[in-house]
C-alpha cells in the first residue's frame, strides 16, 4: 500500500469513525427521549419536577436535531468518498438496508419536530434548549394539541419499531459491541481490584 492510499484510507476511516461516534451519541439521546417521554406521559400535573422533566426532554429533542445535522454532513462525506469511484451494488439486500436507513433518518427528524409541533401548539415559547428559549417553529393553536400529541406518539413508536428492526438486521454488530462492552467493564473491574 502506498502513502497516498494509506492517507485516503485514514481519512475514510476517520469520517466513518465520526459517523459511528455520532450514531452512538444519538442512540443514547433517543434512549433518554424514549424513557423520559414514556415516563412523563404517566405523570399527573401536580407531580414534583414534572415541568423540569418536560424541559429536559425538549432540550434533548433540540440536541438530536443539531446532532442529526452533523450526522448528515458526515454521512455525505463518507458516501462521497465511498461511492465516487465505485457505485454500490444494487442488490435486494442493499435496497432493503437503504430503505430502512432512509426511513430511520426521516424519523430521526420527524420525532423531535412533531414534539416541537405538540409543544408549540400547547403554549408559545415553551421549547428550551436547556436554559435557552428557542423560537417557536409552529404557531400556538389549542385546537391542534390533541393532534400534536397523537402525531408525536405515533411517529415516536413507529421510529422505535424501526430501531428494533435495525437492531435485528445488525444483530452480529450488536453482539460484537456487547462483547466489547463486557470486556471493557471486566478490565475496569480488574484494574480497580488491582489498585
Amino acid at each position: 500500500m502506498n502513502l497516498t492510499s494509506a492517507v485516503k484510507k485514514g481519512r475514510i476511516n476517520s469520517a466513518f469513525k465520526q459517523l459511528m461516534s455520532v450514531h452512538w451519541i444519538m442512540s443514547a439521546c433517543y434512549l433518554v427521549l424514549f424513557i423520559t417521554g414514556s415516563g412523563m406521559a404517566r405523570l399527573s400535573r401536580g407531580t414534583l419536577f414534572r415541568s423540569e422533566l418536560y424541559d429536559f426532554h425538549k432540550s434533548i429533542g433540540a440536541l438530536v436535531v443539531a446532532l442529526l445535522t452533523w450526522r448528515i454532513l458526515v454521512l455525505l462525506q463518507v458516501w462521497w468518498r465511498k461511492y465516487t469511484k465505485n457505485l454500490p451494488r444494487f442488490t435486494p439486500e442493499w435496497t432493503r438496508k437503504f430503505i430502512l436507513h432512509t426511513l430511520l433518518y426521516l424519523l430521526m427528524f420527524a420525532v423531535p419536530v412533531s414534539g416541537f409541533f405538540f409543544s408549540n401548539s400547547y403554549k408559545s415559547n415553551n421549547v428550551n434548549f436547556f436554559w435557552l428559549t428557542l423560537p417557536d417553529f409552529f404557531p400556538q393553536n389549542s385546537s391542534l394539541v390533541d393532534l400534536g400529541r397523537s402525531v408525536h406518539f405515533w411517529i415516536a413508536y413507529t421510529f422505535l419499531a424501526l430501531i428494533l428492526l435495525h437492531i435485528l438486521q445488525q444483530w452480529k454488530v450488536v453482539k460484537a459491541n456487547w462483547r466489547r462492552f463486557k470486556s471493557f467493564l471486566m478490565t475496569k473491574k480488574l484494574n480497580k481490584i488491582a489498585n
